[in-house]
């Protein structure tokens, strides 16, 4: 086991990442034993719940099953979640665990971070994705009808579980999700392990077990230090060192709002969104051509989309783009590279240059 510790002060809390995990429950009771409820997702409970239920001894009336896809993550389902808590009596020292992907992690965190307003929460994530990116750092809520994760809380955890071993039961679609995630990491920080990728992608994607765990943990040590920088996304207003952790994100959440979060899977959606930010990157002169083109390269060597949903129109992307958590002051900031491993936040690009890129994309 390899752990990690975010340092937030008296917030901080250890990321464990290894094999066999979910049978060491000596790694949950140290932060303290008390009452609990889990929630996870049909699809993760048939693997996964008995062996978790067993390590933290909870009967039926603790645990909620919830139907498994991105729809789950709305104010319906906090609605529902509310309800169940309160019916079940949750105390204000009680703590929420959330088994599954980032769906369940987003969901669960948000629904800790209001319920009594704010009890812990533990992140025992179960997907690539929410491995290496959606259960560290604090982000939690839920989608609208206008517009992905505009609703929510930072609430941090007080442990990240992540046992790699539950990778193997992934659905193809989920693990390529995850691995846009990691593919970010390194086009955003760390030249050096977008290389390693590019070496080592087709180890990735037969999930071998140390590839995985050094994806795993390169991913999660360099979220931990951006979050450690700039917790809530306040420094510099919002274009301080979290920010970047949005690399291709606004062009993914127009692909997630355009296709109502029923259609792509999120890690899909940013896998276009890299290639986009990429080819802006290219365009404005600030990323080398050769660079753009293996950064869009390595995302089609996996067999995720490096295009955007047949029908998304030019108009469509600036419509929902226009919608984005980035725009301050009436001007859309995006997240782009000066060079591989170098992003930056900026909202004075050059206007035609991102016409290009939505018209190179857009249908």
């Amino acid at each position: 086991m390899d752990t990690l510790d975010v340092d937030l002060g008296q917030r901080s809390y250890p990321i464990h990442i290894g094999t066999g995990l979910l049978s060491r429950p000596e790694l949950l009771t140290s932060i303290g034993r008390r009452p609990m409820r889990l929630v996870t997702d049909a699809h993760v409970a048939e693997h996964y719940l008995t062996p978790v239920r067993e390590l933290l001894s909870l009967d039926d009336e603790q645990i909620l099953v919830l139907p498994a896809g991105e729809t789950t993550k709305s104010m319906a389902t906090v609605d529902q979640v509310m309800d169940w808590l309160l019916a079940s009596r949750l105390p204000r020292d009680g703590m929420l665990v959330a088994l599954g992907g980032g769906v369940i992690g987003d969901l669960v965190g948000f629904c800790a971070a209001i319920y009594q307003r704010g009890v812990d929460f533990v992140q025992i994530p179960t997907t690539l994705l929410a491995q290496v990116d959606s259960s560290v750092g604090g982000k939690t809520g839920v989608n609208h009808a206008r517009g992905k994760n505009m609703i929510g809380a930072f609430h941090q955890p007080r442990l990240v579980l992540a046992d790699t071993g539950t990778l193997a039961t992934l659905p193809q679609r989920e693990k390529l999700a995850g691995i846009a995630e990691v593919i970010k990491y390194g086009m955003l920080g760390d030249a050096a392990f977008f290389a390693w990728l590019e070496r080592n992608m087709s180890a990735l994607l037969a999930l071998d077990d140390e590839a995985v765990r050094y994806a795993v943990y390169r991913s999660c040590e360099m979220k931990a230090e951006i979050v450690a920088l700039d917790e809530r996304e306040s420094v510099d207003g919002g274009a301080g060192p979290r920010a970047l952790l949005n690399l291709g994100h606004t062009f993914a959440h127009a692909v997630e709002t355009y296709t109502h979060y029923t259609e792509w899977l999120h890690g899909e959606a940013v896998a276009v969104g890299l290639c986009m930010a990429a080819d802006l990157s290219a365009r404005l002169g600030w990323l080398a051509g050769r660079d753009a083109d293996r950064c869009i390269a390595l995302v089609a060597s996996t067999g995720l989309p490096t295009r955007p949903p047949q029908g998304m129109r030019v108009d469509d992307f600036r419509t929902l783009m226009s919608l984005d958590k980035k725009v301050a002051s009436g001007k859309l900031r995006l997240i782009l590279l000066r060079s591989l491993g170098d992003a930056v936040v900026s909202a004075d690009f050059d206007s035609q240059a991102l016409d290009a890129t939505l018209r190179h994309f857009g249908a």
